[in-house]
C-alpha cells in the first residue's frame, strides 16, 4: 500500500481530486487531499498565507505517514512540491507533477490574473475558465468548479537546491491540450528540469475530470 498526497492547483481546493481519490482508495491505497490554506473550504486570510505556509502545512502531513509518500501536485501545485521536497526530503518517494510548474530555483509564477485591490489575493476571469481550464470537461464539472473556486493567494518564489530536492525522483505528467501551461510551457521546464520519466496524455489542463482513468492508472505505477 502507497500513501498520496494529492495538492491542488490555484484557485482549486482538494475537492478537485474526488474521482482519482477515490480510483487510488479503491485500489487499497492512503489518499490525503488537503485545501491548502485559504483555498477550498479552509478560512485563512489570504494575506496570511505564503507559498512557506503551505509547503509547510504540506510537509506536516508528509511526516505524519509512516511511509515516504507520493505527492502529487496539479499546476501552482508543482511550486508547492519542489518546496516540500526541499523541506523533507527523505520523506518522499517521488513526485508527480501533473501539467504542473516545474520551475528554476528563486523563480515565481507570472500568470494571467486579476489582482484584488487589496493586492492579497487573485482570481481568474470567469469568461476565460472553460477554454483556459476545461476545454475537454463536461458542462457538469465545468459547473461545480465555478461554484468552487476561490481566490488565490500570492505566491513568492521557489527556493530549491540540487542536494535536497534534486535528490527526489520526478515524473511528469504533460498534457497536450492545455492552454494554461501550454505544451510547448511543459516540455521546456522539462528539458530545464529533466525529470526521471514523461507521461503524455491526450489532456486539456484538467485530466482529474477529463482522463480520469487515465491519471489513475498512471499514479497507480508510480
Amino acid at each position: 500500500m502507497a500513501t498520496y498526497i494529492l495538492v491542488h492547483g490555484a484557485w482549486h481546493g482538494g475537492w478537485c481530486w474526488h474521482r482519482i481519490v477515490a480510483r487510488l482508495q479503491r485500489a487499497s491505497h492512503r489518499v490525503l487531499a488537503p485545501d491548502l490554506l485559504s483555498l477550498g473550504r479552509d478560512r485563512t486570510p489570504p494575506g496570511a498565507v505564503s507559498l512557506e505556509s503551505w509547503s509547510s502545512q504540506i510537509a506536516a502531513l508528509a511526516q505524519s505517514e509512516a511511509e515516504p509518500i507520493v505527492l502529487v501536485g496539479h499546476s501552482r501545485g508543482g511550486i508547492v512540491l519542489s518546496e516540500v521536497a526541499e523541506r523533507i526530503p527523505e520523506h518522499i518517494r517521488a513526485l508527480v507533477y501533473v501539467t504542473a510548474f516545474l520551475l528554476e530555483n528563486s523563480c515565481s509564477l507570472h500568470p494571467a490574473m486579476i489582482v484584488a485591490d487589496d493586492h492579497q489575493s487573485a482570481s481568474i476571469r470567469e469568461s476565460a475558465m472553460r477554454e483556459t481550464f476545461y476545454g475537454q470537461c463536461s458542462d457538469d464539472d465545468v459547473a461545480l468548479a465555478q461554484s468552487l473556486l476561490t481566490p488565490e493567494p500570492l505566491a513568492t518564489p521557489v527556493c530549491t537546491t540540487a542536494a535536497r530536492f534534486g535528490s527526489v525522483p520526478r515524473v511528469y505528467v504533460e498534457c497536450t491540450r492545455d492552454r494554461a501551461i501550454t505544451h510547448r510551457a511543459q516540455r521546456r521546464m522539462q528539458a530545464t528540469l529533466p525529470c526521471r520519466e514523461r507521461i503524455t496524455l491526450e489532456a486539456d489542463h484538467s485530466p482529474f475530470f477529463c482522463c480520469v482513468e487515465e491519471l489513475t492508472s498512471v499514479l497507480l505505477r508510480i
